[in-house]
């Protein structure tokens, strides 16, 4: 049994046996490969001096970025930079100027200078003496733009302001308070028939386009017939249309008619009511029935509905 179970699966032929060796052989190599890799590549020795200054000048930038250094600051007051040193102590120059007791209104450059104050506030004082500004207090040098703190402070004790009466210095008003007059408007009823734009206008909300577009759509009817037409027109807000309506009435005027069996689809289509579908449903119905007998015949022509044929009706005739 044993012996024939060694022939079945123990025993290779010569292919299989050559097969295997040669199976082995790579697998041998690939493994001893990484090995070889040193003497087959020649890899050159990394500098890591290079690396070593770079890092050394990195930790120098960071060194003084510190707060051990000075930082840079923004004087609100004066609008010029300066160094601010470590401890939350602001650098400030040693004012250097002659101590005396002095009249801020009358103080000449020269005795501003003498005082130690620069150049830039002197200027700024001397044209707001010269507009008429007046110190009535020690306290009001404050007011002076680009004076420091400490140097306010070092020149209060030493003002003596002369008797100045305010009155004789009248404050300027930046804005002055305009009264608005607000158009008047006409309370007269107006005949919307022969109004023209200057009597339009004169109504709340209506302004000069306004009131060329009502004139306009006025025309294109041939006049209206009722008061509520006028809020038809193109652009008027419904609410300023119920505002002015009662200021309208109607005149007894004629308006103009079209007549439904002479006139052709062209002449009726520009008219607001009619339209071209509607102009063209009329010279149709006409052509196959003959010439309309009264108006209200409109009504058989299925296009023209009951809302279109109340409002366009006072504009038709049939002769």
């Amino acid at each position: 049994m044993w012996k024939r179970f060694a022939s079945d699966y123990l025993s290779f032929t010569k292919k299989e046996r050559s097969g295997m060796l040669v199976l082995l052989v790579l697998i041998a190599f690939f493994i001893i490969l990484p090995f070889l890799f040193p003497f087959i590549i020649h890899t050159k020795p990394t500098d890591a001096s290079l690396f070593k200054k770079q890092i050394d000048m990195l930790k120098m930038k960071q060194a003084d970025s510190t707060d051990k250094y000075a930082k840079r600051n923004f004087d609100k007051e004066d609008y010029q930079n300066y160094r601010e040193p470590d401890g939350n102590k602001a650098y400030a120059k040693k004012i250097k100027g002659a101590l005396f007791v002095f009249d801020p209104n009358l103080l000449d450059e020269a005795g501003w200078k003498r005082l130690g104050v620069r150049d830039k506030t002197i200027a700024t004082i001397q044209k707001f003496v010269q507009k008429g500004g007046r110190f009535y207090k020690p306290e009001d040098l404050g007011k002076i733009w680009g004076l420091h703190e400490d140097e306010i402070q070092r020149l209060i004790p030493l003002v003596q302001i002369k008797n100045v009466r305010k009155e004789n210095y009248p404050e300027k008003k930046l804005y002055e308070n305009k009264v608005y007059e607000k158009p008047k408007y006409s309370t007269a009823i107006i005949d919307i028939n022969t109004a023209d734009t200057t009597l339009l206008i004169a109504l709340p909300g209506i302004g000069s386009k306004l009131s060329e577009r009502i004139l306009t759509f006025r025309n294109k009817l041939g006049g209206f017939y009722n008061v509520e037409q006028i809020g038809e027109t193109y652009g008027l807000p419904d609410s300023t249309f119920q505002k002015i309506k009662s200021r309208f009435s109607v005149s007894q005027v004629t308006i103009h008619q079209i007549n439904i069996n002479t006139a052709n689809a062209a002449e009726m289509k520009i008219h607001p009511y009619l339209r071209y579908a509607i102009a063209n449903a009329i010279v149709q119905y006409r052509l196959q029935h003959g010439n309309f007998t009264a108006v209200d015949d409109l009504k058989k022509i299925m296009l023209i509905t009951d809302d279109i044929f109340v409002k366009a009706a006072p504009y038709l005739k049939v002769n």
